[in-house]
């Protein structure tokens, strides 16, 4: 009896405790803030984010709010993993390596998306946009709207627009005040129809080459002249390879974020959707902001330091400038289309004849 009595009173005394630990973990639990439809609360989303640019530049640092936001908007359960300086991938492979799933996100130039949308070159055209208020219309209106739309059919999701900022000539032959400065100077360019056609008709020569080569190959003296936003020119201390820059904001260096399309319809519940598309705004309206910060920091930065010399351009010589890349529009309309084209001169406020 003494036995039974023994094992009886150890199992009670077991079943409290299992009892009391149960409670105990209810009552020590606070609620999940983050609730989707998703299996697991304990799951983590992992999103892989891929660039080309350093993590100072206003992409780089765009990319790091976006990973922020998401972060607190999900509770940490989807985690936004960086990748910059092009140490997944490159510019010559990120798109194929999202098209595919190889990686979540990413958000390459104007540029580098119209080797797959060439409707992208849009963005390129010279003086397309007067200032970073007609960007933001661009962005928002009628030509963002039909670019995106044009990303669907590819396997790809946009998610929004970011800015760097207008873009310079620069040089380390000669001032670039006038057209006829550019011939035959050897130029450093994005891959577009659009950029090769603008610098055939300056009569430069044109090497597509990608970002993270271009100090080595203006050291080199394999090109000997490009453009780029003042924040590209800072960052990657090009002034230190080129000696004269010219004040130009010729056309505008932005950025499709990018993601794949199946990872974003399939992987992902309708709140986490919900979730980064909200997030993605508010890290779109600061970073277009700091953009602007940015590159007027470093423009006083620039304009400070002895290696370059800067060039500022008047009226008249912007008006030689746009006179001489004019055709550049008409070109563009064979593979861009007449209403982009057309969008695009509604902004500039002109109307061209057919």
């Amino acid at each position: 009896m003494r036995t039974i009595s023994g094992i009886a009173l150890f199992v009670i005394a077991g079943l409290l405790t299992a009892v009391g630990i149960g409670f105990s973990s209810q009552f020590n639990s606070g609620p999940h803030a983050y609730d989707d439809e998703q299996t697991g609360l304990n799951e983590q989303t992992l999103i892989r984010f891929s660039f080309v640019v350093a993590e100072n530049t206003p992409k780089g640092l765009a990319a790091q709010k976006f990973a922020q936001i998401v972060k607190e908007k999900t509770n940490d359960h989807i985690k936004v993993e960086l990748f910059p300086n092009g140490s997944l991938y490159n510019e010559t492979d990120e798109m194929e390596a999202l098209q595919r799933g190889s990686v979540q996100m990413i958000a390459p130039s104007f540029s580098n998306i119209s080797e797959v949308v060439p409707e992208w070159m849009v963005m390129d055209l010279p003086f397309a946009f007067h200032n970073e208020e007609d960007v933001e219309k661009a962005f928002r209106g009628k030509i963002g709207s039909i670019l995106q739309k044009k990303l669907e059919s590819n396997g790809m999701v946009g998610l929004g627009f970011w800015a760097n900022g207008f873009q310079q000539m620069t040089s380390n032959q000669r001032p670039l005040i006038h057209p006829e400065d550019f011939h035959d100077l050897k130029f450093r360019i994005l891959p577009s129809k659009v950029i090769e056609s603008q610098f055939r008709q300056l009569k430069a020569r044109t090497y597509p080459i990608p970002f993270n080569q271009v100090y080595r190959s203006m050291e080199s003296g394999d090109v000997d002249s490009g453009e780029n936003s003042i924040s590209n020119i800072y960052s990657k201390k090009l002034y230190q390879v080129q000696k004269y820059m010219t004040l130009s904001n010729h056309a505008f260096l932005g950025y499709g974020v990018l993601m794949n399309r199946s990872f974003w319809n399939n992987s992902l519940t309708s709140a986490q959707r919900e979730a980064l598309t909200e997030a993605m705004q508010e890290t779109t309206i600061w970073a277009n902001q700091n953009a602007i910060s940015i590159n007027q920091k470093q423009w006083d930065e620039l304009k400070r330091m002895s290696q370059l010399q800067i060039h500022i351009l008047t009226e008249d010589e912007r008006a030689e400038w746009q006179q001489v890349l004019e055709p550049v529009y008409r070109e563009a309309q064979t593979f861009i289309g007449k209403e982009l084209i057309g969008a695009v001169n509604e902004l500039r406020g002109r109307n061209f004849a057919e």
